[in-house]
């Protein structure tokens, strides 16, 4: 034998002992008739010998087929153990659910995404972990997470990702700073030229930003922070300019506290679920297309 026996006909086998006929014998575990003969035949085949006499009045198990059948029932039956322990791992795993997100989609999207979640699954296990994009793609890759939110340009290759939201990237200024008074766009240069506020390395906002910037190799920033309310208390305070989601100052732009400042170019981005291959978490399914309902796509502040 090349190979070990296939574990459904085995089951099929000890199925014929109990019944005393292929057709009952199939009915009892869900086989189609023609399916438990092609079965039979290649159980047969792989074995090398006949386990069954077929007659015009039906089929009975041969002597060599009675043993194998005996053989087989502990076989069958730890495989049924197998089964049994398996799917009751994998209902333990699917009820809790672990969520690293960057910490603009945790602050702007999360908190309604997992509101809609727990409305759908009341008895999920929720833990959420706030952190920078680089370091959500960690997580889900080491497994501590089972999905990840990021908003970096691009994602890892040995994870996959499908987009779920899109949002821009801002100038704020205090409302003293000369910029807030200013009509024409800003430049990507002049922006270039700016020491700024920026967010920690890592992150999606700082990683979005310096790439469209690359190619006019800005100059050093005056403050770096590893939030984004960090960053807006800066700004305000008269630390200098930053580039924020527009979701992470909406609030403070419409109050007054912060300024946006019209610019040339539009920072646009993705925001995307990412997860490892072959390890979709079910309620991490529900969560992305509850992600894809409710996009909010270019909210301008007022």
């Amino acid at each position: 034998m090349a190979q070990l026996p296939d574990l459904s006909a085995l089951a099929l086998l000890c199925a014929i002992a109990e019944h005393g006929s292929v057709s009952r014998a199939a009915a009892s575990i869900g086989m189609a008739q023609p399916n438990a003969s092609r079965t039979l035949r290649r159980l047969e085949a792989d074995l090398g010998f006949r386990l069954l006499d077929r007659g015009p009045r039906g089929s009975t198990l041969t002597e060599e087929g009675a043993m194998v059948a005996d053989w087989s029932s502990d076989v069958v039956a730890a495989a049924r153990t197998l089964q049994t322990a398996a799917l009751a791992l994998r209902e333990s795993q699917q009820s809790h659910l672990t969520v690293a997100a960057s910490k603009t989609v945790a602050e702007a999207f999360l908190p309604r995404w997992l509101a809609a979640l727990r409305a759908e699954r009341p008895q999920l296990e929720l833990h959420l972990a706030a952190q920078n994009s680089e370091e959500v793609q960690d997580a889900v890759e080491s497994g501590s997470a089972d999905l990840g939110f990021v908003e970096s340009p691009s994602v890892r290759r040995e994870l996959r990702s499908t987009e779920v939201a899109r949002d821009r990237l801002v100038v704020i200024v205090a409302p003293q700073h000369p910029w807030a008074r200013r009509r024409r766009p800003l430049t990507d240069a002049e922006l270039a030229r700016t020491p700024l506020v920026v967010r920690e390395p890592g992150s999606g906002t700082r990683t979005t930003l310096e790439s469209a910037l690359a190619h006019l190799d800005p100059v050093a920033p005056t403050l770096e922070l590893d939030s984004n309310a960090a960053v807006r208390i800066s700004v305000a305070s008269g630390a200098g300019p930053a580039v924020l989601s527009e979701l992470a100052v909406a609030d403070a732009a419409r109050a007054g506290g912060l300024v946006v400042v019209p610019t040339e170019t539009e920072f646009a981005r993705r925001m995307r679920a990412v997860w490892l291959p072959g390890s979709v978490h079910d309620a991490a399914e529900l969560l992305i297309g509850i992600a894809r309902r409710t996009c909010v796509t270019h909210v301008r502040p007022v």
